[in-house]
């Protein structure tokens, strides 16, 4: 691609689940054009396909976090319930398109696989209950329980770890991304709750310590800094949590942190000469269909972050 404009309309020719993004945050576009595009999401394209896809009773491929024939066999599919509304909900489509009621569906009928515990009430693991109470927060479900569990949950270091109920006592990269993400989501859904935004505050301080990149007590590099693959899902990538300090940002009303400097010119030295990022770690296991490319190819999806946080940042 010759040229910016060049890497924009490849943008913009895309599924409206992207398409939308891209005409609000890089295009600039009036309200009600990607107001309607963000509407197509349901109708057509991904958002319609993973639609189709929701059972009767709510949940998707039979179970929570798994699928209902999963055996333990191969890698994390990507299919179940879980999974299936985190996409949706990151895709822009209005919790209206779902089956009615998909928030008392699930209540009735879907149980986690740790220990069969209630949808709604979360379960152990920080990641999940992450992704659960902003799922819950978007369908308008009761999730009172797991915003209490995260601050009651969150390690001396300042962040979480999904290991701490098998002992360990030191925050993860993983968890804690994934934790203030969720956190931040139900903020901006529902005003979230002073003490659950005060944990969320001192665990991005965690991660702003470690510059997004480094082990706090080694200097060493995490090795999942440059892991660039979509969709994110769990993973930890420093381009995944500039796009969260850029939300937090935004939704705080304060200016990017500099300990997100190194992070920044990370991403900046991993594009391509044609402009674009390319997919280089894409998620093994069972999925619905695909939304990005294999390996080695440009990605829509990445480049459209990196050109969002870089837009964010140089802006600023």
């Amino acid at each position: 691609m010759e040229s910016d404009a060049a890497v924009l309309a490849w943008l913009h020719d895309s599924d409206p689940a992207l398409r939308w993004k891209v005409e609000r945050d890089l295009l600039d576009a009036p309200a009600a054009r990607w107001e309607e595009t963000r509407a197509r999401v349901a109708r057509e394209g991904f958002g319609a396909q993973l639609l189709a896809r929701q059972d009767p009773d709510g949940q998707w491929a039979g179970g929570a976090h798994f699928p209902a024939d999963f055996r333990g066999d191969e890698p994390q599919p990507w299919t179940a319930t879980s999974w299936s509304l985190m996409s949706l909900r990151e895709w822009g489509v209005d919790a209206t398109a779902l089956r009615p009621d998909t928030a008392g569906l699930l209540e009735r009928n879907a149980r986690w696989e740790y220990e069969d515990l209630p949808f709604w009430d979360g379960e152990v693991d920080a990641c999940i209950n992450a992704f659960t109470l902003a799922n819950g927060a978007w369908l308008g479900a009761e999730v009172t329980g797991i915003r209490d569990w995260f601050v009651t949950h969150r390690l001396p270091d300042g962040g979480w770890n999904c290991e701490w109920v098998e002992g360990s006592t030191r925050s993860s990269f993983h968890s804690t991304l994934n934790s203030v993400i969720g956190i931040l989501d139900d903020e901006r859904r529902t005003g979230g709750a002073p003490a659950l935004h005060d944990a969320r505050r001192a665990a991005e301080e965690y991660l702003l310590e470690r510059r997004l990149l480094y082990r706090l007590s080694t200097g060493e590099e995490h090795p999942w800094a440059d892991h660039l693959g979509y969709p994110f899902r769990w993973r930890y990538s420093a381009l995944r949590a500039l796009d969260h300090f850029r939300a937090a940002s935004r939704h705080d009303g304060t200016a990017p942190d500099p300990r997100l400097a190194d992070a920044i010119e990370r991403v900046r030295a991993t594009r391509d000469p044609d402009g674009t990022w390319h997919q280089a770690y894409p998620p093994q296991g069972r999925e619905w269909f695909p939304v990005d490319v294999p390996a080695g190819e440009p990605s829509r999806w990445l480049t459209f972050f990196a050109l969002r946080v870089l837009r964010w940042w140089d802006e600023a």
